[in-house]
């Protein structure tokens, strides 16, 4: 099976343009595509897992990926999917995460001479005439087609700034630029994409002519994807800082059944006969079908070392054992305590485990709370400094475990 059909056999393709050409590129390694990422974060998230599982799959191949960073369009923000204008970041932010973003990408995709290349266009963007930029790229724009945009239906009745409606124009011309100057001939992108995606295909052959050689597809669930990198306490992180490997691991761990074999196919480079065999399994197979995912990707992003530990840990506290070496930990100060005492609320907090006292209140008086196996009672429990020396196991719902200790 050559590379295209396998990304449609593992449920990555939504939507392509001029679908045998495309092919062609991709299976005989011509392809030199693009991946936009946005730095409104100084680290990664699930979100951002399956287009980097994609450069990877497609580098492999012998197609050459260029990594976009948007340190210019960040100065913008993208309004697809949301539903109000994102904060504006200053230079130095945007500089720091894309610095931040290089570094992650690292572990997935290889970069060098005839390799993997990484471009900011705030190199060009930012350079930018405005009167020229209109002349010359707006002017190959329909406003009314523009409005019809899925991206732009969902802000015009909340309120859609001028600002943001330039998005399109400015990812467009960056495919424009790209071709250009880099020979990219191909644009990667969700689904939620698709209309910028479509601009920019256009742009290069309205401004260079029809049999410009420029293509877009789409992945099939990179929206998804978006969503999979939040949970109810935030993002999930590929920063070990922010979000530790244990989590990480935990997180894919407790995918629901319906979408675990879906998560294996298109997220892990196992061979597809291995994930087609799964297709049958059901009952306590899908908890090894889940453990298989969430090693797989640990390993992708953490290593192979990290992901035994993620493992071990996570064995040993589901089968009841005392092992909490590889436990996320919080290590405290004194400064904490008031009266040789801490309340369990500000003690979640400064684990990090919930996002607001009122979110911990509402956990504790529904149950779903324990410190060293006791159901924490209410609210306003508290933890001494004792237990806090030896070290306290908290765990959280079913399957949310840390350790909070003072040193």
């Amino acid at each position: 099976m050559q590379i295209y059909e396998e990304l449609v056999a593992r449920g990555l393709i939504a939507q392509v343009t001029d679908e045998a050409e495309i092919r062609e590129l991709i299976n005989t390694g011509k392809a030199t595509f693009y991946i936009g990422f946005d730095p409104t974060a100084d680290s990664l998230h699930v979100g951002h897992f399956m287009a980097l599982c994609l450069m990877k799959r497609l580098q492999m191949a012998g197609n050459k990926p260029v990594v976009l960073i948007g340190g210019g369009t960040g100065y913008i923000g993208d309004p697809s999917g949301r539903t109000d204008m994102r904060s504006m970041m200053t230079p130095e932010t945007i500089q720091h995460n894309c610095d931040c973003f290089k570094k992650q990408m690292e572990r997935f995709i290889e970069f060098g001479e005839d390799k993997a290349i990484m471009v900011n266009n705030a190199d060009w963007l930012l350079k930018l005439n405005y009167i020229e930029l209109l002349r010359e790229v707006g002017a190959c724009f329909s406003v009314n087609n523009m409005l019809r945009a899925e991206c732009y239906k969902q802000r015009m009745e909340k309120g859609l700034s001028f600002l943001e409606f330039n998005y399109m124009i400015m990812q467009s011309y960056d495919f424009y630029h790209l071709y250009q100057n880099y020979g990219c001939n191909m644009q990667f992108g969700g689904d939620d994409q698709w209309s910028n995606m479509l601009g920019g295909t256009e742009l290069i052959r309205k401004k260079l002519g029809k049999d410009a050689y420029a293509m877009t597809i789409t992945l099939l669930m990179n929206s998804e994807g978006k969503k999979m990198g939040k949970t109810a306490n935030g993002a999930v992180w590929l920063d070990p800082n922010k979000t530790s490997p244990f989590d990480f691991y935990q997180y894919w761990r407790n995918v629901g059944d319906q979408d675990v074999l879906k998560c294996i196919r298109m997220l892990t480079f196992l061979p597809l006969e291995e994930i087609n065999a799964m297709d049958k399994w059901e009952g306590s197979q899908l908890n090894d079908a889940k453990d298989i995912l969430a090693y797989e990707l640990t390993k992708l992003v953490h290593g192979e070392e990290e992901a035994d530990k993620a493992r071990a840990a996570s064995r040993a506290l589901f089968a009841g054992g005392d092992d909490d070496s590889n436990m996320p930990t919080t290590q405290l100060d004194a400064s904490v305590l008031t009266d040789g005492k801490i309340g369990i609320l500000d003690l979640l907090s400064a684990c990090k485990l919930i996002p607001s006292k009122s979110e911990g209140r509402r956990l504790v008086q529904q149950g779903g709370v324990f410190v060293d196996g006791e159901k924490v009672a209410a609210p306003d429990a508290t933890v001494s400094e004792e237990q806090l020396r030896n070290g306290v196991k908290i765990r959280k719902g079913k399957k949310v475990y840390h350790k909070a200790i003072i040193g």
